[in-house]
């Protein structure tokens, strides 16, 4: 491309047609030709006479040089000119696209893909060899082959919600020369510096990195009784705030958000902190923590166990006295938990109110029958019993001859003393938990002694009951399970009259892995060692929490070494449960901090959506029209044939001309109502609601083209191309089926429109929300969509909505479905809720009934449209899934719309007694 300054041209040759300027002046100068001079006398009688109207015998210069204007732009026209083009020197060779492919790049990764398809497409267009890598993946040869058999594996790639082991991909690069165009994060992970080294050894390479600002959540804490945020950004530049949502189940298991914060980052500040003060009922329910709008798993951060504070009720047999403090049996239990837990004094009956986690009894040898009924019923629920020996609890006869519920084991009557003045032998030390055992891993200490403790009576079960035992193999501690919680004996009391165990730093720490308490601090390796953690909840690069599925458990040592350095593809981020506790493993970690990207200076970096390059041909045919439409009026002034009213005439209509707008798209042009009444009504016309978003608008229409060739496959349903309607200025009575893509700016509508959009629902018409975010959080209100939505809907008279119950009337229409997917396969589905019967409808609330049982509103955010989007020749447009999975994915949401269609134009004539048979059937109930 030929540059001058920052025009670049296309057909640059067509330029060298400027040097002929100077002979086309010379040639219009003798338009008309130079007049022959010869002598007439009777030129004489002409002398002195003055003609009104004088003409000249040459072309005046102003109306050569508007002339030489009007062909100088024609030709810099024809040339193409474009302004700050995109000028890139043709390469030759293998081309190497590398993409980083971590969670960082989840925040714009379809333009990353886009990038990367264009790249594999020039390099197809040169005839060069292209080889495609994620750095996410594990490490494997690199193979370069052609453009065509690279292309459309871009579209099927994903980001991972971990970094990319750069280290590991300096064996897999292939030898030889080849260029490399590296798609960055803009990170600065490990090893980044010696591969670019590896690479620029191997021939030229460039970086392509977004802009945009990135920012990363790091793990709660708990600290003076309230919950503590910080987040990071890059870059850290101008103030700026940031909305930070906790959420959780409420009591009926729904995901709600339950309390927000604002993180302000001062001008220049990488961090940001705040705290959120919140009740223990509420702190324990939070499951996760997500910066508002940012789609990334590093703006994401699970809970576990460290702001759970357990509510635990103490209870000893009898009062403490004062001046004894160090003698009571609950002051060692108070020392070790109250930094940890919220602690319940009471009695038993009253504490048990309180639906605490754990009860621990200390030296509480007999219970009323109302106290063991009742404490058994909540051990049942899944409550912990804990239960501490002492003097009482050894002469009591509770226990021996038959085993008592709220007791692990069957004990001994007056117990055992080692050690002492009275006694036989030494006091016996600690044996090495067992594998299996909740305490499996901790160090001894080596100056732990028992010098009493209660014994247990010989059992079958006793070898499977006990948890930890003396060095001569007598229990220490025993445990059972009873319902779905378990009750736990110590055999030697809570403080140290029995023991020295209450003085140890080992008594903390065994009740801690009883899940007694649990820490605010990460856990490190002697935590979490010991012990195999499942992964119960897996967190996908957007953020998005997903089943963990049949993943391997980890060891203790791997989880905590991750828990410093970061998920890797082998342990993904997400919460992993191990016997006594549950571990969050975050994107970002407490101490992680966000640093860009450095890269060599020989290196050039440039943005990820490219130039804005401008074209300008349009612009100069333009100036030449507009030139030789004024030398029109030019030639005919200076011929005298432009004067009075027809000279008024000219101008105007030369205004007029020039000044007209630029006429707009066909599809873009509003249509008038009676041919938008005959189109709509003389077939089943699809419509969808007009965004303002081009693509957006184009993908919905390219979807119900696709949802309509299948309603004409499959059904007697046979629908004509959709319409795209304005719901300001277009009549909506004419349709059965909106479907309505939100977009985060879209304007709200007239009081107008919404007085046509709710006589539509009113009169039978069915409107599908799509908030295409379901990737993210679904429905809700923790997308910009999502808010969007809410902000829609608040003029709507829409009725209570529900999740689609799993008997809905959508879920059998044409086909029986029990999943809705798009081009996101797990977001929910809202509908209508299920009418009150008449007798049943709460005094003064109207029960409703609409059209036939057809819900007037759907609401999910699966992104049906791209899932449904063919192209001119009806292939797919748009990729979803993978391989067969993809596909099958596909069906699934195709069936969906036509359930949907067939709702609206049938009603609810599926669930009426006729096919309840074939149904039945069917379902092999």
């Amino acid at each position: 491309m030929f540059m001058v300054g920052p025009i670049g041209f296309a057909v640059p040759w067509l330029l060298t047609a400027l040097a002929a300027l100077p002979i086309l002046w010379i040639l219009l100068r003798a338009v008309p030709p130079a007049p022959i001079r010869r002598r007439f006398p009777g030129v004489a009688l002409l002398l002195g006479l003055k003609d009104a109207e004088a003409e000249t015998d040459k072309t005046p210069w102003w109306l050569l040089l508007l002339r030489m204007l009007a062909v100088a732009a024609a030709i810099i026209g024809f040339a193409g000119p474009i302004l700050d083009p995109e000028v890139r020197t043709e390469g030759s060779g293998p081309l190497l696209v590398v993409v980083d492919g971590s969670w960082a790049d989840a925040r714009d990764w379809p333009r990353r893909v886009e990038r990367a398809e264009a790249l594999v497409a020039e390099a197809g267009a040169e005839g060069r060899p292209v080889a495609l890598v994620r750095l996410t993946d594990a490490p494997q040869v690199v193979v370069f082959q052609t453009a065509e058999a690279w292309a459309g594996r871009a579209a099927g790639l994903q980001p991972q919600a971990w970094a990319p082991a750069m280290a590991d991909w300096l064996v897999a690069l292939p030898e030889g020369r080849f260029e490399t165009v590296w798609l960055s994060d803009g990170l600065d992970h490990p090893g980044r510096a010696d591969l670019m080294s590896a690479l620029q050894g191997r021939g030229t390479v460039r970086v392509i990195e977004s802009p945009r600002p990135l920012f990363g959540l790091h793990p709660a804490g708990f600290q003076d009784g309230k919950v503590t945020l910080a987040a990071s950004r890059l870059p850290a530049d101008d103030p700026a705030s940031v909305e930070v949502i906790a959420r959780g189940p409420d009591p009926h298991g729904i995901d709600l958000e339950l309390a927000r914060a604002t993180l302000d980052f001062a001008a220049g500040a990488a961090r940001a902190e705040t705290t959120l003060d919140l009740p223990p009922e509420l702190r324990n329910r939070l499951t996760r923590f997500g910066i508002e709008a940012a789609r990334t798993a590093g703006a994401v951060s699970l809970t576990d166990d460290s702001l759970k504070r357990r509510k635990i009720a103490l209870i000893a047999a009898t009062p403490d006295q004062e001046g004894l403090q160090l003698l009571s049996p609950l002051h060692y239990l108070r020392q070790a938990l109250e930094p940890t837990a919220e602690i319940i004094e009471g009695s038993l009956t009253d504490v048990l109110l309180a639906s605490p986690d754990v009860v621990v009894l200390a030296d509480v040898a007999r219970l009323t029958d109302a106290e063991a009924e009742a404490t058994l019923d909540w051990v049942e629920r899944g409550g912990l019993l804990l239960r501490f020996a002492g003097p009482r609890l050894a002469a009591s006869d509770v226990s021996r001859f038959q085993e008592d519920p709220l007791m692990p084991v069957r004990l001994r009557e007056g117990g055992r003393s080692v050690g002492g003045a009275m006694s036989w032998g030494d006091a016996k030390a600690l044996a090495p938990f067992p594998e299996g055992s909740p305490f499996f891993g901790l160090p001894l200490p080596g100056d732990v002694a028992v010098r009493a403790q209660v014994l247990a009576q010989p059992d079958p079960n006793l070898s499977d009951r006990t948890i930890a035992a003396l060095e001569d193999g007598t229990p220490l501690v025993t445990r059972k399970a009873v319902g779905d919680g378990q009750v736990v004996l110590v055999h030697v009391t809570a403080n140290a009259e029995w023991s020295s165990l209450p003085l140890s730093g080992l008594f903390v720490q065994m009740l801690e892995r009883l899940a007694v308490s649990t820490r605010a601090a990460v856990p490190g390796t002697a935590e979490l060692a010991g012990q195999t953690w499942v992964p119960q909840v897996v967190l996908d690069a957007y953020g998005q929490a997903t089943d963990a599925g049949e993943l391997p458990g980890v060891e203790g040592q791997v989880l905590a070494a991750a828990m410093e350095a970061g998920p890797t593809l082998d342990l993904p981020p997400g919460l992993y449960a191990g016997a006594d506790r549950r571990v969050a493993l975050n994107v970002v970690g407490a101490e992680t901090e966000l640093r860009p990207a450095l890269w060599p200076p020989s290196v050039p970096v440039e943005g990820l959506e490219g130039r804005a390059a401008q074209a300008l041909k349009g612009a100069f045919l333009t100036a030449a029209a507009a030139f030789l439409l004024l030398d029109v009026l030019a030639a005919l002034w200076v011929a005298g044939r432009l004067s009075g009213l027809r000279r008024v005439v000219a101008v105007v209509a030369l205004g007029l001309v020039t000044l007209q707008p630029q006429g707009a798209r066909a599809q873009d042009a509003p249509m008038p109502d009676d041919a938008l009444a005959l189109e709509a009504t003389t077939a089943v016309v699809l419509a969808h609601v007009l965004t303002g978003d081009r693509r957006v608008d184009d993908v919905a229409r390219a979807g119900l083209t696709g949802l309509g060739d299948k309603l004409w496959q499959r059904t007697s349903i046979e629908p004509a191309l959709p319409i795209g309607v304005d719901i300001e200025r277009d009549e909506l009575a004419f349709f059965p089926f909106l479907y309505w893509p939100v977009t985060a700016d879209q304007p709200t509508p007239s009081p107008e429109a919404y007085a046509k959009l709710n006589q539509f629902l009113r009169t039978g018409g069915m409107i599908l929300f799509d908030t295409r975010d379901a990737d993210v959080a679904g429905f809700g209100s923790a997308t910009p969509e999502g808010q969007a939505l809410q902000r829609i809907a608040a003029g709507l008279d829409i009725p209570p909505l529900e999740p689609m119950p799993p008997d809905h009337v959508l879920t059998r229409t044409f086909y029986l479905l029990q999943e809705f997917p798009g081009r996101h396969p797990r977001g929910g589905l809202w509908v209508e809720a299920a009418p009150l019967a008449e007798e049943e409808a709460p005094v003064g609330m109207p029960f409703r009934n609409l059209n036939d049982g057809v819900t007037p509103v759907v609401i999910g955010g699966n992104d049906w449209a791209a899932a449904w989007a063919v192209d001119d020749i009806g292939a797919p447009l748009l990729p979803i899934g993978r391989g067969m999975a993809g596909e099958r994915q596909r069906e699934i949401a195709y069936r969906f719309g036509i359930n949907l269609i067939m709702h609206v134009l049938t009603g609810n004539y599926k669930s009426d007694q006729v096919h309840v048979p074939a149904l039945l059937e069917r379902l092999g109930q």
